[in-house]
């Protein structure tokens, strides 16, 4: 698996864990990142820019680091 795919399921997880919206909390992060979390899968390919734009989003919007 490819990291943006890893933080992608560590962000479902936290969702899960902190019983939030899934649908707002995504889709806020994805606006903030720039791309949609519904396009990354398993085999997407990692990009460093993404993947850090991904990470920045999450710690905007959930205040955690991923």
């Amino acid at each position: 698996m490819g990291a943006l795919n890893d933080v992608k399921m560590k962000i479902d997880k936290i969702i899960v864990d902190k019983h939030l919206d899934p649908v707002s909390i995504r889709g806020t992060i994805g606006l903030k990142a720039g791309f949609m979390l519904a396009f990354v899968k398993p085999e997407t390919p990692d990009d460093p820019a993404k993947l850090e734009k991904l990470k920045q989003a999450v710690l905007l919007v959930l205040a955690v680091s991923v």
